[in-house]
Order: C-alpha cells, then structure tokens, then sequence
C-alpha cells in the first residue's frame, strides 16, 4: 500500500519537482518555516569531544537500534590525527550526523512536505512513504549527512530515535551506548535541564553557523588537535 502511495506521489509531485531550480535550493537554506517560539520541546544534542575515544558504540547501537542497512550511516564518527610525538600521540574525534537545524534546508525545499519539522519536538524527520526519491534535500543539506536508504528508496538521516527509543521515553540509542557519556540529550526549552546546564557553562560551538541554519547539535571542542602556531 505505501509503495502504491509513494508511486501516486512520484507522478503528482514530478512537475512541481521538475519546476523548482537551483537557485531556491540555495535561498531555501536560509529560509525557515517553524520559529523556535514554535516548539512545545526544541530536543538537541551535545557533542563533547574531550570525552569521546572513537571507540563507536554510539554508531553500532544506532545501526541496530533504526535498523540501517550496511553501506550507509545516520551516524559516524570521524576520527583525525595522530597529534603530536610519539609514544604521546592522539587523535581527535568528531561527530558526523544530522545537525538537526532550526533553520531547515532539507525542509524547505522537499516537495511533497516527507521532510518536516515536528513542531512537538522540534525534531527534524523523514516520512519515507511520502519521498519520491528527488534528492532534493540531500542536495540542500550543508552538512551532507542524507542518503537514500536502499531498502525503503527513501531518504533517511538521524532523528534522535524519534520513531524508536523516544518515543517510549528513552533516550537516543547513541547516548544510552556512550561508555563516556560524552553525549548529552534534552531539551533546550527546560532550563533546568542537564544540557541547557552545560551549554550555558562550557564554552560549545556548531558547525557552518555562518550559514544561517542553527544546527542543534553542540560540540565542546577537544584541547588537543588544535593547531598551534
């Protein structure tokens, strides 16, 4: 039945597809359509790579956890270096996954509404039974974290376990597997919460802020690994 739907909306979609050209995708990431006054709950993410060891628990326990096929991630972590002498070398480990922005790219340009912005949560998602497969969204995303998914033909992209684990109360498989608990997980409108503690008393930064589109997804930046001069 979904797939009879998905095809339904292939053939209606394919001319307003056809219609739209490059220069709205480029206008679209600046664009936003639900303000963060919207969002009962605005979930977000930090980061904090002084924790992290690359060991990728985060990454097996969200492959399992969303079940994503094998040759395709919502989530890596990318690791980089060795710094330094040896014996003391190290690396630096990074995140790379949905930024879940508040002003949303991917959103703005799909045009059959499978991207959208849960105005409950603030999380970005996919409904695959609705993407017809355009690209259109992986296209606009800065961050180059979409793929399609090679057994629903859908895009697809981390969306905090929105349709697994949060659901039913739990956090996100990647932050319930961190052994360091370099990940924390809340909601940005809870003052009380651990994660607005935290970012409003360690230094954070996001990436590609210069392009408008407020990831949520906060990183603390490692000592090492930085370039001295």
């Amino acid at each position: 039945m979904e797939n009879k739907r998905r095809l339904f909306l292939k053939g209606a979609c394919a001319t307003a597809v056809g219609a739209v050209g490059a220069s709205k995708l480029m206008a679209a990431q600046l664009d936003t359509k639900i303000t963060d006054a919207a969002v009962e709950i605005n979930y977000a993410l930090i980061h904090d790579e002084t924790k992290c060891i690359g060991c990728e628990a985060c990454s097996d326990a969200c492959r399992e956890t969303n079940k994503v096929p094998e040759g395709v991630s919502r989530l890596d972590i990318v690791r980089t270096g060795p710094f330094g002498e040896y014996p003391e070398q190290y690396f630096h480990f990074s995140r790379k996954s949905c930024q879940q922005c508040d002003g949303t790219p991917c959103v703005n340009v799909c045009p059959t509404g499978a991207a959208y912005k849960d105005p409950k949560t603030g999380i970005v998602s996919v409904n695959s039974w609705k993407c017809v497969g355009c690209l259109y969204c992986i296209a606009a995303c800065p961050y180059q974290i979409r793929f399609i998914n090679p057994i629903t033909k859908a895009a697809d992209k981390c969306d905090f376990c929105k349709e697994t684990r949060l659901k039913e109360g739990k956090s996100p498989a990647c932050v319930s597997a961190c052994p360091t608990k370099a990940l924390i997980f809340g909601n940005l409108k809870d003052p009380g919460s651990e994660i607005v503690k935290v970012l409003k008393t360690t230094p954070n930064y996001r990436s590609k802020t210069e392009l408008g589109t407020r990831p949520k997804v906060f990183r603390i930046a490692a000592k090492d690994g930085e370039i001295k001069l």
